[in-house]
């Protein structure tokens, strides 16, 4: 005897996988983890002190530190950081409002961030300070952590019951 195997149309809102718990805790900790991070970085990078002599330090070209992907770097680094900082807020609200565009956000959110740790990291091996004193095996550390964190959470985003079943606004 045969028998046929049909697809199952589920109705994931009756689940009871839904609602910000389970996994999603981690991705509740580590956005706000992020966003914390970030506003570090930034408030770093834009402080007086830091614009001003070391943005002097690094790009003026009598300098013995100069080089001329120094400017270039850093400006990409606070953009990148100031535009991950306001997409990863928007992230946020649209998490707690359980937006059905929010898998997708967070896949646009780990590649984006994968991306700009790519190229941060080619950047800073560029420049030979920053090979020497340690900025380029940061980068990579960053871009190994930002990698894994694609390898897991973007499948997960994709084939969760519970994403599934909470996103649905």
């Amino acid at each position: 005897m045969e028998t046929e195997v049909k697809k199952k149309n589920i109705d994931y809102r009756t689940l009871d996988v839904s609602g910000l718990g389970g996994w999603l805790i981690l991705v509740q900790i580590s956005l706000y983890a992020s966003i914390l991070s970030l506003i570090i970085q930034l408030f770093a990078y834009l402080s007086p002190d830091y614009i001003s002599e070391t943005w002097n330090v690094l790009t003026s070209e009598e300098s013995m530190f100069y080089h001329p992907l120094w400017g270039p770097t850093l400006i990409f680094e606070v953009v990148c950081n100031s535009l991950l900082l306001l997409f990863s807020l928007y992230i946020l609200i649209m998490l707690y409002r359980k937006k059905s565009a929010l898998p997708r956000l967070m896949i646009v959110l780990l590649s984006v961030s994968l991306l700009a740790e790519i190229i941060d990291t080619l950047l800073l091996f560029q420049i030979p300070l920053a090979r020497e004193a340690g900025s380029g095996t940061a980068a990579m550390r960053n871009l190994v952590k930002s990698l894994i964190s694609c390898a897991i959470w973007i499948p997960y985003f994709l084939k969760s019951d519970r994403v599934k079943s909470t996103f649905i606004k």
